[in-house]
């Protein structure tokens, strides 16, 4: 006869038996924190690969922008430089400098708008002339101005030691001068206006016994740079 209240034990068979785990049902509020879990996880990587979509497509258009309009700076090269009174032993009093010089926008479809521009003439990095120089102007691209510019007078403060050292330089061959043309600039692409610039372009001249400069230094390109 069996024992009723005998409880019936199973047993594995083989090496190192472990108990078998019982599998319970999980509660209602643990399978709403899986799914809301999920959910959350899902909205995550759903937010960032937006994110890095949306990035993805700003940089290639700035990137496509940058190629179709490929920014440059403005090109300027010294054509003439003249200082004709030079041969002249006490010339300083009467003493004229005058120039060419050519501002070219190279770029494609960035206009420039120059709000003044000026010129100033160094001797051994001692200003000697200043002068302003055209009124403000908009440059089309692809598009080449001619400034032209005289110093004399007023504008144009030679003493008579500056003139001697000219004379002294003279008879080794060449007189070195630095024409710097400051400009007040905005870049412009159709509606769009960038803030203002301050640019400045140093063109070394040197000019002969005659005073005219020499072909060394002719259609040579001054460094621009912005401050």
């Amino acid at each position: 006869m069996r024992n009723n209240d005998h409880i019936p034990v199973h047993h594995v068979h083989g090496p190192n038996p472990k108990p078998m785990k019982l599998n319970r049902h999980h509660s209602v509020r643990y399978y709403v924190h899986r799914v809301h879990e999920s959910l959350t996880t899902r909205v995550s990587k759903m937010i960032c690969a937006t994110f890095l979509g949306l990035l993805f497509i700003v940089g290639l258009i700035t990137f496509i922008l940058w190629l179709s309009l490929r920014p440059h700076r403005p090109r300027f090269h010294i054509h003439q430089f003249n200082m004709p009174g030079l041969t002249q032993n006490s010339g300083f009093e009467n003493a004229v400098i005058t120039f060419n010089v050519t501002a070219r926008n190279a770029n494609q479809n960035i206009g420039v708008n120059y709000e003044s521009m000026d010129g100033a003439v160094f001797y051994r990095d001692q200003k000697i002339g200043y002068t302003p120089l055209l009124f403000p102007f908009y440059q089309e691209p692809k598009n080449t101005t001619e400034v032209d510019g005289e110093l004399s007078g007023a504008s144009l403060t030679v003493s008579s030691n500056s003139w001697s050292e000219f004379q002294s330089d003279r008879a080794d061959g060449s007189v070195v001068f630095r024409l710097e043309l400051i400009s007040v600039i905005r870049f412009k692409i159709s509606s769009w206006e960038s803030k203002r610039h301050t640019m400045h372009a140093n063109c070394d001249v040197g000019v002969g016994s005659d005073g005219t400069l020499l072909t060394n230094f002719k259609d040579k390109r001054c460094p621009v740079y912005f401050s």
